[in-house]
């Protein structure tokens, strides 16, 4: 017989009942619970994800439609501008047919006032009205053709410091007058050479641009941003420029003068036929003659 003292029993722990199955359910639920968990850091990640994407897609989309938009406005103010010189140089070649001077200052004008002021102050182009130049046009005194070109810039959205532009042009030529036809004078194999009274050439083509002055009416504020043919400067005429200038100007391709009236004998070309044999031994041009001395 063995007998157990209360020590024993204190030391006994006692055992615990478990029910069957009961460790496969914990173990479910904890599998489930983990399961559970991975899920909701999937899409936390997914969502993290998505919101990157969108930081980065919804600016560029806007940049994108920005720019879509940039397009179409150049393209409708470029039709404008186009319509509008084309429309302003019909009208100056009715003046050109009497005095084949254009006038680029008033050609402006009738290309601003024909788009409207307004249409221009909410457009792209930088400065406005002011940014429009149109002193590259002239009328050929060869061809009679008036030569129209219409400098301007436009603003480019472009999240930089300052204001960033890009300059563009419309050019187009438009009869104004048939010009004088030389009706067989010059020519090759021809003895009649053509001089001006203070000319240290002759010329062999009555045409010649050296003869035939292309002369251009400019605004005096623009004249120092303006280079005749040979890359110079323009300076004023000692003969009509008495004090300042006129608020426009006139000039001509290969002139080194401005000046005040159209009438001035720097405008003017006083042109003598003679024969080739009483030039006096001077050389003959170097861009009408087939050679020179």
């Amino acid at each position: 017989m063995t007998i157990h003292t209360n020590r024993d029993n204190i030391l006994m722990k006692p055992e615990r009942a478990s029910v069957p199955g009961m460790r496969n359910k914990k173990k479910k639920a904890k599998k489930t619970e983990k399961k559970e968990k991975t899920r909701k850091k999937d899409q936390y990640r997914q969502r993290g994800s998505v919101t990157i994407e969108a930081s980065f897609g919804i600016p560029l989309f806007l940049f994108a439609a920005l720019c879509l938009i940039w397009l179409i406005e150049i393209q409708s103010i470029r039709i404008s501008i186009t319509n509008a010189a084309q429309n302003a140089a019909k009208s100056a070649a009715e003046d050109t047919a009497v005095i084949p001077v254009l006038n680029t200052v008033k050609l402006k004008s009738d290309i601003v006032s024909l788009i409207g002021e307004d249409r221009i102050s909410r457009s792209i182009l930088k400065d406005g009205s002011a940014g429009i130049s149109c002193w590259k046009s002239y009328v050929s005194p060869t061809t009679g053709e008036m030569n129209i070109t219409v400098n301007y810039k436009i603003m480019i959205p472009l999240p930089v410091m300052g204001s960033p532009s890009a300059e563009l042009e419309e050019s187009f030529k438009l009869s104004s007058w048939t010009g004088y036809q030389d009706g067989g004078m010059g020519g090759e194999g021809s003895d009649i050479v053509y001089m001006t009274d203070n000319g240290a050439v002759y010329h062999e083509d009555y045409n010649c641009s050296y003869l035939r002055l292309s002369i251009r009416y400019v605004p005096y504020e623009e004249l120092d941003g303006i280079r005749n043919e040979s890359g110079g400067k323009y300076h004023a005429c000692d003969k009509c420029v008495i004090g300042s200038a006129m608020t426009g100007v006139y000039i001509t391709d290969s002139g080194t003068k401005y000046h005040n009236s159209l009438n001035c004998s720097g405008l003017k070309r006083t042109i003598h036929a003679v024969e080739r044999s009483e030039t006096g031994g001077v050389g003959g041009c170097s861009r009408c003659s087939g050679h020179s001395g």
